[in-house]
C-alpha cells in the first residue's frame, strides 16, 4: 500500500479516543484506542500528549510517519466551543502531522460520518454527553452539546444524575424503593446511604466520566421493572428526539421528506429502551431510522478521505453555531 494513500480518522471523546487508518478503498489498516481527550476535564496539555501518543501508534501500525498521511480528520470533544483553545488544538494537530492536509472539528462529525457513511442526514450522539449533527446539500447544523452543567440531555451523565437523585429520594422515603436503590448501594459500596454524598462530591469528587459510568445502573434497574428508572430513560429518549427535530428544521429538509436519522454513543447503542423509544418518536416525526453503518472512528477516517477529494464544500465543514 502506498504511504501517500493512508487516511487517518480520530474520534475523540469524554471516555475514550480512537485512531483509525484506512486505505483508498476504505479498508481498515489500524485501530488504536487511548483515553479521553476532553480538555475541559483533563486540560489541554494532557489532550495534546495523548493525541501525540495515539498518532504515533497509529502511524507505526501501518508503517508510515505522520507526514506521509494523505489526509487526517480530528473529531475532538468540545471543539468549536472555546475561541481560545480551538486555535491551539488546531495548530497543535498540524504541528504533529507536519503538513496542512488535515481538519479539526467537533467529534459529533465522527458520529454522523460513521453512522451515515458521510451521506446527507442527521446523527444523534448519546454517550458521556449528547449532541446532534447533520448535513444537507452542503449545509451543516448542530443542536445540543451544551455540556454537563446545564445541557447534555439524554446522555449517560444526564441519566446518571437523575439516577442519583432518584436514589436519594428512595433512601429518605420520598419515593418508593425499586431495584435502582440496591444497585447503587452494591455498585458504589455504601455502608450507609448518606455516604453517597462523600463518594460523589468528595474529596475526592467523582469525575464527569465516573458519574456517567453510573448510567448503566439506571438502565439495569429499568430492565428489572423499576418504573421510576424507566421514566428517566423514556425522558432521555424524548430529549434526544427533540435534538433531531431541531436539526431537521435548521437544515431545511422538506416537510414530506423522510430524513435519514442514525445514532452513536453508548446510550443509544446499548440502552435498548432508550433507543426503541427514540426510534418510535422520530419515526412518527418524519424520519427514516438508519442502523449505524460503521463506528464513529471509522467514519472519521472515511470523512478524511472525502475531504481529501475536495468533494466537501467549505460551507459544510463547520456547523452553524447557536446564536
Amino acid at each position: 500500500m502506498s504511504a501517500s494513500r493512508v487516511f487517518l480518522g480520530v474520534d475523540g471523546g469524554g471516555t475514550k479516543t480512537e485512531f483509525v487508518c484506512i486505505d483508498d478503498d476504505g479498508r481498515e489498516r489500524a485501530a488504536i484506542k487511548i483515553g479521553a481527550t476532553y480538555h475541559p476535564e483533563i486540560g489541554l496539555a494532557e489532550v495534546l500528549h495523548r493525541l501525540h501518543q495515539g498518532l504515533a501508534a497509529a502511524c507505526a501500525a501501518v508503517g508510515v510517519v505522520p507526514a506521509d498521511l494523505a489526509y487526517a480528520f480530528f473529531g475532538l470533544p468540545a471543539f468549536g466551543e472555546d475561541r481560545v483553545i480551538d486555535p491551539q488544538l488546531n495548530a497543535a494537530c498540524g504541528a504533529m502531522l507536519g503538513h496542512g492536509r488535515y481538519r479539526c472539528d467537533n467529534d459529533m462529525v465522527c458520529g454522523w460520518a460513521g453512522s451515515l457513511a458521510c451521506e446527507d442526514g442527521i446523527n444523534i450522539v448519546a454517550g458521556t454527553g449528547s449532541i446532534g449533527y447533520g448535513q444537507h446539500r452542503g449545509r451543516a447544523a448542530r443542536s445540543g452539546g451544551w455540556g454537563e452543567v446545564f445541557g447534555d440531555e439524554g446522555s449517560a451523565y444526564w441519566i446518571a444524575l437523575r439516577g442519583l437523585t432518584l436514589f436519594s429520594r428512595m433512601s429518605d422515603g420520598r419515593s418508593s424503593k425499586g431495584p435502582l436503590h440496591a444497585k447503587f448501594v452494591t455498585h458504589i459500596g455504601l455502608e450507609h446511604d448518606i455516604d453517597l454524598c462523600q463518594r460523589v462530591m468528595g474529596p475526592p469528587a467523582m469525575s464527569r466520566m465516573d458519574i456517567a459510568g453510573l448510567a448503566p445502573l439506571v438502565v439495569a434497574a429499568a430492565d428489572e421493572g423499576d418504573v421510576q428508572a424507566m421514566a428517566i430513560l423514556d425522558r432521555a429518549a424524548e430529549h434526544l428526539a427533540a435534538i433531531a427535530g431541531a436539526i431537521r428544521a435548521d437544515l431545511g429538509f422538506a416537510a414530506a421528506e423522510a430524513v435519514p436519522l442514525s445514532w452513536s454513543g453508548s446510550i443509544l447503542t446499548n440502552a435498548t429502551r432508550v433507543r426503541s423509544r427514540f426510534v418510535e418518536i422520530v419515526t412518527t416525526g418524519g424520519f427514516h431510522s438508519v442502523t449505524p453503518r460503521t463506528r464513529a472512528a471509522h467514519g472519521a477516517a472515511l470523512y478524511a478521505r472525502k475531504l481529501a477529494t475536495g468533494l466537501v464544500r467549505p460551507s459544510a465543514l463547520a456547523a452553524r453555531q447557536p446564536n
